[in-house]
């Protein structure tokens, strides 16, 4: 008999791969979103249900739930509201998986994930601590304390609704909304002669693509359970190394200049990634409750997401293309500030090229 999955959130950058690799195992595949983004549907041949859906709006979520699904696939849940709208349709619902999030984790000192000073293990398994959560019942707070109270409502409802949270790294991908690699592509497309990066260009920070997250997804849901599974990539390349990948892909002859600690003059040097200590995600748990084995490691993943990238923003101001991203990172393309710290430099005078912060391919 086949099994029906309701994917929430799936015109979004996972909910694409998700849907395409349920439908893909078998699955009868509901695909509930707002609207849908820029982007082919998926083939008819997937026979996916397009549901519109408005994940604030309790009788939509209920109607879309139906008569019962085998599994809800939830990419947007956050705080307790959403986690108590699941288990409202529990008799429903077979199983859930939720993306939940790798900031939810503080260090041994129960320094929160994003402070300066944080120092996680070498890799961080699923029994590290995480924070106090505290978000309010509308899910206000920060993100990553939504994300904990939303864990902890899932998981105590134990076998009441199975529940398997996916504790994400950065994800990478075509039709992502914060694309971390724009900021070296947007970099070579404007013949920027310098890449320079903080703390020697050794910052890691976990990451994990569509493709891997999907397939992670994918195991999830054939194996219901209560539980809390990282989600990583089969790497965890440094900025360094990615920078350099993104370059050899664009044929990007700039010239990498390192920094020894943070920046001697913010936002000079600093990326998406950039973090004084590593922080990497134990990925043994997956391995062993799912059979998870990766699709794909970084640097498989990064051609795609490049030409995405450079077909997104191509005549576009890339500030309109990217909104999320260039609201929180729009000073990472400071070159000015770059120019200006460089002609500081002993024995050295900036060599401008390319537009301004303002300009560029992508504009």
């Amino acid at each position: 008999m086949t099994k029906t999955a309701l994917v929430i959130g799936a015109s979004g950058q996972v909910g694409r791969a998700t849907v395409a690799a349920l439908a893909g195992d078998g699955w009868r595949v509901r695909a509930a979103a707002r609207g849908e983004r820029t982007g082919p549907p998926w083939p008819a041949e997937l026979g996916v249900e397009p549901v519109r859906l408005d994940r604030e709006d309790d009788a939509a979520l209920a109607a879309a739930v139906g008569a019962g699904c085998d599994v809800v696939v939830d990419m947007v849940a956050y705080g307790r509201r959403h986690a108590d709208q699941l288990l409202g349709l529990a008799d429903r619902i077979g199983s859930a998986v939720v993306i939940s999030t790798g900031a939810v984790y503080t260090d041994d000192d129960g320094r929160a994930f994003g402070a300066e000073d944080a120092r996680f293990p070498v890799p961080v398994t699923e029994r590290q601590r995480t924070g106090a959560g505290g978000a309010d019942e509308r899910g206000a707070g920060d993100y990553a304390g939504g994300k904990v109270d939303l864990e902890r409502r899932l998981l105590a409802a134990g076998d009441r609704l199975p529940s398997t949270l996916l504790r994400a790294g950065t994800i990478h991908g075509p039709h992502t909304v914060f694309p971390r690699e724009w900021h070296f592509v947007k970099r070579a497309l404007d013949r920027r002669p310098v890449r320079i990066l903080t703390h020697g260009g050794a910052s890691r920070f976990q990451p994990i693509s569509t493709r891997n997250l999907a397939e992670l997804i994918r195991l999830a849901a054939a194996r219901p359970g209560s539980r809390v599974l990282n989600a990583g990539d089969p790497d965890a390349p440094t900025v360094r190394e990615i920078g350099a990948a993104i370059a050899a892909l664009l044929d990007d002859p700039a010239e990498e200049v390192l920094i020894d600690g943070p920046s001697p003059a913010p936002p000079v040097g600093e990326t998406p990634w950039s973090l004084r200590w590593p922080f990497v995600l134990d990925m043994t748990a997956a391995e062993r409750e799912l059979g998870y084995r990766p699709l794909s490691d970084y640097a498989g993943t990064l051609p795609a997401t490049v030409g995405w990238l450079i077909g997104a923003a191509r005549d576009r101001d890339w500030r309109e293309v990217f909104p999320y991203m260039a609201g929180r990172t729009g000073e990472f393309f400071d070159y000015r500030a770059e120019d200006a710290w460089l002609a500081t430099r002993p024995g050295r005078t900036a060599r401008p090229a390319g537009p301004g912060r303002t300009g560029g391919v992508g504009r």
